[in-house]
């Protein structure tokens, strides 16, 4: 039977990243991966010949340029390029808003619906890129919790009250009164424009069970601007999303990690409280003196587990952890490139991302239809085209699409999703026709996941991406549970590395790397 220093369970980029670290030390590795490609939700995929879908994300925010400098994933072929403009927001009137990278043509593009809130937005902006930064920090810091040794060490919470003390007054005094406010409140004290406020918005309720008016949606604004300043840390790999993943692999293997690809683990063995292997779907066990999952927290202590060997009060604590798929994803293959009412005139602004949610209230009622058990038939969408700014990615001339729809709870009311499926990818198309006429007759083929879908393909618990929705009482030292926030948990040798850990979801790579620090300092 097969022994190694470390097994990994799962092939996504944050049990990659742990494996290639952990390798790079010099451990003997295991990646499992159940699926027959790598990349998990930062997989590429060609559903239909020649046309390369992101199939789940479609950006990778801010990757972590500590993990591309340590494992040297530029040499492996990874260029991650910043998309631009950030924000394009066609409206049913023609008038767009096209929000560009460079904050003094974003102030510009702003006058023209608001000269109040074009004089304000740079003042936001720096604001933004402050407690952003300051996040980013906290972020940084070793949390405590009840495991043990290597609470974090005195100077470095000294260096972070510094940076804190270091921010000006009105500064200091805004990060704490911010992050637990409702994004609706924090807006509507700045801008007056609908447009711009549902906009900036959007990225407070991504994956989220609530709209904008919640309290505490602030904070998820924030954090998905970790490392990007005041704008939204959006950008993609040259060659689409699984060129993370390859590099990653190719960094692991490098060091001499192994990976497999459909071996489904189904048990993680145990031995008087401590993890001793893994067993696959197909009944192939292998030794290990650590395992670390990648897999969402849920699936790891409900499924993978044998319950009887949990304490019953973390397992509680598991079970209490929120996290309800309200995402659905359509993929599309097109003739030609949408030719939206407005699209600022100018096609390069295809090239962003696209926000069809016009106001505060839309995206409000959209994440209402969720709490009610039923798909929004207005829905937020989030749309990018890749093959725009990378054509590799379509025959010439032709071009895909990826759509991230909100909401879609995984708990249907009144039906389910296998007969609801097509309805939903309906709805996504009627509303991208009504702010791009003639947009229906350019779709050569389409690929619907539901909630459902995202569940049984990708192996995460309600088809939710971030493993646990984003909140205040979900993050730092509560992600993934109370007293477990450094990696470890209450079976010895069993660790976690995936987005339900700190510091939670997106393509950054942190969760996967803050672990494998942990690991290595208690091996």
């Amino acid at each position: 039977m097969a022994k190694y220093d470390a097994i990994i369970i799962g092939a996504g980029h944050n049990g990659l990243t742990t494996a290639a670290y952990l390798a790079k030390a010099g451990k003997k590795v295991l990646v499992l991966e159940r699926r027959p490609v790598i990349g998990g939700i930062s997989a590429s995929e060609e559903i239909f010949p020649g046309f390369k879908y992101a199939t789940c994300a479609h950006y990778c925010g801010s990757f972590s340029p500590a993990i591309v400098s340590d494992l040297d994933l530029s040499r492996h072929g990874l260029e991650i390029l910043p998309i631009d403009p950030v924000i394009v927001a066609p409206n049913l009137d023609g008038d767009s808003l096209v929000v560009a990278r460079d904050l003094k043509t974003a102030a510009a593009e702003i006058s023209r619906h608001s000269a109040r809130d074009a004089g304000r937005f740079t003042e936001f902006s720096e604001l933004t890129a402050k407690l952003a930064d300051f996040l980013l920090t906290l972020y940084r810091l070793p949390l405590p919790d009840k495991g043990g040794p290597g609470e974090p060490r005195p100077m470095r919470l000294v260096k972070a009250a510094w940076k804190f003390h270091r921010l000006d007054r009105k500064a200091m005094h805004e990060f704490l009164r911010i992050l637990p406010m409702s994004m609706a409140d924090l807006l509507g004290e700045w801008f007056e424009s609908e447009t711009l406020k549902a906009s900036l918005a959007a990225s407070s309720m991504l994956a989220s069970f609530v709209g904008p008016r919640q309290q505490g949606t602030a904070f998820q604004f924030f954090h998905h601007r970790l490392g990007a300043g005041a704008l939204r840390a959006v950008s993609r790999p040259r060659g689409g999303m699984s060129r993370i993943p390859h590099a990653l692999s190719l960094a692991a293997q490098k060091h001499g990690a192994e990976i497999r690809t459909d071996a489904e683990v189904t048990v993680i063995m145990t031995k008087n409280g401590a993890a001793t292997g893994v067993a696959l779907a197909s009944g192939t066990e292998f030794m290990s003196d650590l395992v670390v999952s990648s897999a969402d927290v849920k699936k790891t202590f409900l499924k993978l587990v044998e319950l009887t060997y949990i304490d019953p009060r973390f397992l509680l604590q598991v079970r209490n952890i929120r996290a309800r798929g309200t995402v659905a994803k359509v993929n599309l293959a097109l003739d030609k490139l949408p030719a939206f009412k407005s699209a600022a005139q100018d096609t390069a602004a295809l090239g962003g991302i696209i926000h069809i949610g016009p106001t505060l209230d839309y995206l409000e009622h959209a994440a209402d239809d969720a709490k009610y058990g039923r798909f929004s038939r207005e829905p937020f969408l989030e749309i990018t085209i890749p093959s725009f700014a990378d054509p590799t990615l379509a025959p010439s001339g032709k071009h895909v699409m990826s759509v991230w729809m909100q909401s879609a709870p995984y708990h249907l009311r009144e039906s389910n999703w296998i007969k609801q499926r097509d309805a939903l990818g309906d709805t996504v198309l009627n509303v991208i026709e009504s702010y791009a006429p003639g947009f229906k007759n350019s779709i050569l083929h389409r690929q619907v996941l539901t909630p459902l879908d995202l569940e049984q393909t990708y192996g995460v618990t309600e088809g939710h991406l971030y493993h646990a929705e984003l909140a205040l009482d979900q993050i730092f030292v509560m992600r993934p549970v109370a007293g477990w926030a450094r990696y470890h948990t209450p079976i010895k040798n069993l660790y976690l590395c995936g987005s339900g850990t700190h510091p939670g979801g997106g393509i950054t790579g942190l969760p996967g790397y803050y672990a494998a620090r942990e690991i290595l300092k208690r091996s």
